[in-house]
């Protein structure tokens, strides 16, 4: 898989990435996120650090996807029972 070279601007800061082809548009997607959010937050607190600014958006992105997982794994497990209960009625059938 081939690379490519991003720049991608967070916070007013210009950082450069090397990243696998077909992950750029999900880098660019999430710096613009995050840079939204920032502004978010600029414009609802009087926070004007934006070491303060990233750390507050870190910590809001951060318990977002935290909790991503645990829907996965829920419907990974409702997927299990829903499998368990057709092959249960499956034997059923049978009898």
């Amino acid at each position: 898989m081939s690379k490519l070279s991003l720049k991608i601007t967070l916070a007013g800061r210009t950082y450069p990435l090397t990243v696998n082809e077909g992950e750029d548009e999900k880098i660019l997607k999430a710096a613009e996120d995050i840079n939204r959010a920032i502004k978010l937050l600029q414009e609802n607190y009087a926070v004007k650090d934006m070491q303060d600014l990233l750390a507050m958006t870190a910590l809001q992105l951060a318990t977002k996807g935290a909790n991503a997982p645990v829907q996965t794994n829920q419907q990974n497990e409702l997927d299990n029972v829903e499998l368990s209960l057709e092959m249960l009625l499956e034997d059923l059938n049978k009898l």
